[in-house]
């Protein structure tokens, strides 16, 4: 039995959600009509007033959040078209309309779980044999509503596990105004969404190798003018959704990484931002990148996307194309392997599936790698994050679903030179809930999006029930010696 070969440890640290963070989120009360009597009624109010109420209202929250009246003040930049006057007002009342048009989102009102580690792009003032690292977590709060956030935390020499204690501030970031798209790869995911056609040559072609948003507004509002037909509009809309969803977004120095949310963006990441699995990919020339795989929900279908980092301050979103790009789960290798990108997924809600590209932003092809096997997982499986080369191979740890819905932790182990071929299997989970972590969210369930090794031990950050997060600790070689 495996509880004789490989000895976890859980940790002692819980990070539950709290309620206390919230985030300042636009409100929309209605539409336009309703917007502007609301801004008609503010409008009347006297000048006089005006001040008094500001005060009041950021002495209320001027604590909660950094930076409150320029908060503010950007709504109103937000909503100014719909005051029916060309008075100039004053930046008190502009300020004034703008709370009006704001409200505090929960971030973490129902839970905080699936987590993900990898190293900490800085590394300097640590005791030897330290680690920083990055955790990356589910945030999910009213409405369901699932975003990404950020704890920093050191894995001492002698695997004690500390986790900072995270700002009372949170801050979305500011979209990049005008980013940069390559044509080529561009023209490549119009193709694969069948949006190829006359009419996206005609405005491809009038873009050069490299183009900003700006250029391609202008271009294709033209060419629609030009052409008139409502089936190329279809085509025009098609190709502004594909350019929206491909974007940047940058965080500012001054601010911790606890403080750092990256809140649902764009049509397909409405309902949430789901399970992002990061890993520090190596490049052919050394370099380090990190990515991460999540499910992009918006209500009714799920898709894979793909984000982009270096530092944790600058995140470029990035679509996946292609027939394989699809359901959840989707979880990238460290580095290519015989010069492919690789990647395990699960397409089918029940096996795991593995990957081989050209292109981390396309994926056609896949092959079935484990099936449901033990009674622990013979509803369905799926991996746990990104494989982990170890000299033995690629450690992957894995989820099972069985009776009354029970997930827990498996992990199996993959040929290092071919992935194909699987080496080894424990036959029994790894982790399951015991006692103390069957109650939350949705009972039954531990869970992960991402460990790592460090000085031969495995740390693994799961999830409790969906509800909350913790820490489990096993030697590497018991688990590679239990798979034997």
């Amino acid at each position: 039995m495996i509880a004789n070969l490989v000895h976890i440890k859980r940790t002692t640290t819980i990070l539950r959600p709290d309620q206390t963070r919230v985030l300042l989120r636009p409100f929309n009360p209605g539409d336009s009509q309703r917007v502007g009597r609301i801004i008609a009624r503010i409008m009347s109010l006297p000048e006089k007033r005006i001040r008094p109420l500001l005060d009041e209202v950021s002495a209320e929250f001027s604590q909660r959040h950094q930076q409150i009246r320029q908060l503010f003040l950007e709504r109103f930049q937000e909503v100014g078209d719909l005051v029916l006057t060309d008075e100039k007002l004053s930046e008190q009342r502009q300020m004034l309309i703008g709370s009006y048009f704001l409200a505090e989102y929960s971030l973490e009102s129902a839970a905080l779980f699936n987590p993900s580690i990898v190293q900490h792009p800085d590394q300097s003032n640590l005791a030897a044999g330290a680690l920083r690292f990055v955790l990356s977590l589910r945030a999910t709060g009213e409405g369901h509503i699932s975003s990404l956030t950020f704890r920093t935390g050191i894995i001492h020499p002698d695997h004690r596990i500390e986790v900072q204690t995270p700002s009372g501030f949170l801050t979305e970031p500011r979209q990049i105004p005008n980013p940069v798209y390559e044509r080529a790869l561009f023209e490549r995911k119009l193709s694969e969404l069948g949006l190829a056609n006359e009419f996206t040559r005609r405005v491809m072609n009038k873009l050069g190798e490299t183009f900003a948003l700006e250029d391609l507004r202008v271009h294709l509002a033209a060419e629609v003018m030009r052409s008139g037909q409502s089936g190329r509009r279809n085509t025009a809309r098609g190709i502004w959704m594909l350019a929206r969803s491909n974007f940047e977004v940058q965080f500012q120095p001054e601010q911790r990484l606890s403080e750092r949310i990256i809140f649902p963006a764009t049509p397909s990441q409405r309902n949430g931002i789901e399970d992002a699995r990061f890993v520090c990919f190596q490049n052919d020339d050394g370099t380090q990148v990190y990515y991460a795989t999540f499910t992009a929900f918006d209500g009714k279908v799920v898709l894979p996307e793909l984000v982009e980092t270096s530092d944790f301050l600058r995140f470029r979103f990035i679509t996946l194309n292609g027939p394989a790009a699809q359901n959840k789960g989707m979880a990238l290798f460290p580095r290519k392997i015989n010069g492919l990108y690789a990647m395990l997924s699960r397409q089918d809600n029940e096996n795991i599936y593995l990957m081989f590209s050209d292109n981390v932003h396309f994926w056609n092809e896949n092959k079935v790698l484990l099936k449901p096997t033990f009674s622990w997982e013979l509803i369905q499986i799926g991996n746990c994050g990104s494989p982990i080369e170890t000299d033995a191979g690629w450690l992957v740890l894995s989820h099972g679903v069985g009776p009354l819905r029970k997930y827990c932790i498996g992990a199996f182990l993959l040929d290092l030179d071919d992935p194909t071929k699987v080496i080894g299997r424990l036959r029994e989970p790894l982790l399951k809930p015991d006692q103390n972590e069957r109650e939350g969210y949705v009972p039954n369930v531990v869970y992960t999006c991402g460990a790592l090794v460090h000085k031969g031990e495995l740390i693994i950050p799961y999830g409790l029930a969906d509800h909350a997060t913790s820490f489990a600790t096993v030697p590497l070689d018991e688990v590679l010696a239990a798979m034997r």
